[in-house]
């Protein structure tokens, strides 16, 4: 990953999809905090795309923003030859199942049609370059186990071998992506990389999610609404480990080869929300009465998997990589990011996610 041209001021150069989202704005921060790349960085600022969390990087000349798409065939070949990266990183994703329930055409849109137009400029670029550039570029696509389908309670967890089962919209929308991106290795040989990763968090997580959506809700006094009877089991993965293992992947993975990146944290949701309402009961204690007493259950979800996990010993054997955070220590450290950053949880709920939520939750 050494290529670099005389408008990347001689550092190596990614181009990151999807960088101003959750998992995305990790990696660029990370990225930029290590000093190791510089930074094109594409996004849409969907409902979920958040400038606020790239704040620090304002002023840094290595980190240049974009608003578009990259279902933009010709913005994409323009940053492409512009900045001669040196590899793609693919974070641009609709990603949440109840959204996909509601809306399955825009996850299609973004996760197929998008990943398919971004391919091909990729693949012309790449066809464009000669010698070690050639040789050194990589295109790697960030998925998730939820391409597996769902799991029983003694299943052995999933890894790069297991068959796709899709149950959602959503899931579909990225296993045809995995797919294309498969495809483009095989037919044409352009050098891909794929991850599989496990149910992330951490700080600056959209609050539609698990987490950081009960974290809010709980400081209000609001109901904490829990799918069914709280039983479904997800391998919990921190953020930031997330962003490590992408790194190594691209600098050092096997081109054409898939990494399931997991936590081994397997939890039920209902663990998770109880050690949660723990650690707000002891960091902002509710006037009267524990948190755990605001835990409502609604109404489940179609098609909600049962049970995700993640066997990461391909990963852990190849590349070394490990997680660092355990989820006791991660989650406390999460609850802390979101306590301490009530402006930040403030901006972020704007009307139409609002709306959103009054909307989904009403009916449950």
């Amino acid at each position: 990953m050494n290529t670099h041209n005389d408008n990347n001021n001689g550092k190596a150069c990614l181009l990151v999809t999807g960088g101003a989202g959750f998992i995305g704005s990790c990696f660029v921060l990370l990225a930029r905090a290590q000093n190791t790349y510089r930074i094109i960085n594409l996004d849409l600022l969907s409902y979920a795309g958040n400038l606020e969390n790239l704040a620090s990087l304002a002023d840094d000349p290595d980190h240049i923003f974009i608003r578009g798409d990259i279902g933009n065939g010709e913005l994409v070949a323009h940053l492409l030859r512009e900045y001669a990266p040196a590899g793609v990183v693919n974070f641009a994703a609709e990603s949440h199942v109840d959204r996909s329930i509601y809306d399955p055409d825009a996850f299609v849109r973004t996760n197929v049609l998008g990943t398919s137009s971004l391919l091909r400029s990729c693949l012309a670029y790449w066809q464009s370059l000669d010698g070690p550039r050639r040789e050194n570029f990589r295109f790697l696509h960030v998925s998730t186990d939820e391409v597996f389908g769902s799991l029983g309670p003694d299943d052995a967890p999933f890894s790069e071998t297991t068959p796709y089962a899709p149950n959602s919209p959503y899931s579909a929308s990225k296993a045809g992506s995995d797919m294309l991106v498969r495809a483009f290795h095989e037919t044409y040989g352009l050098p891909t990389l794929l991850t599989n990763c496990s149910n992330n968090y951490g700080p600056r997580q959209f609050p539609e999610k698990l987490i950081p959506l009960l974290i809010i809700k709980a400081l209000a006094g609001e109901p904490l609404p829990i799918y069914g009877k709280g039983l479904n089991v997800r391998d919990w993965l921190h953020v930031e480990d997330h962003c490590r293992a992408i790194t190594m992947v691209l600098e050092n993975g096997r081109p054409g080869q898939t990494y399931a990146v997991g936590g081994r944290s397997e939890k039920a949701n209902i663990e998770v929300v109880r050690e949660l309402c723990s650690l707000l009961d002891a960091k902002a204690p509710r006037a009267k009465g524990a948190y755990a007493d605001l835990i409502s259950y609604v109404a489940d979800r179609p098609g909600h998997d049962l049970r995700y996990a993640i066997d990461p010993a391909k990963i852990e054997r190849e590349l070394g990589w490990r997680a660092r955070h355990n989820f006791a220590s991660g989650l406390e450290s999460t609850v802390d990011w979101y306590l301490n950053n009530q402006e930040w949880v403030s901006r972020v709920q704007s009307g139409a996610y609002r709306q959103w939520l009054d909307t989904h939750y009403r009916e449950r």
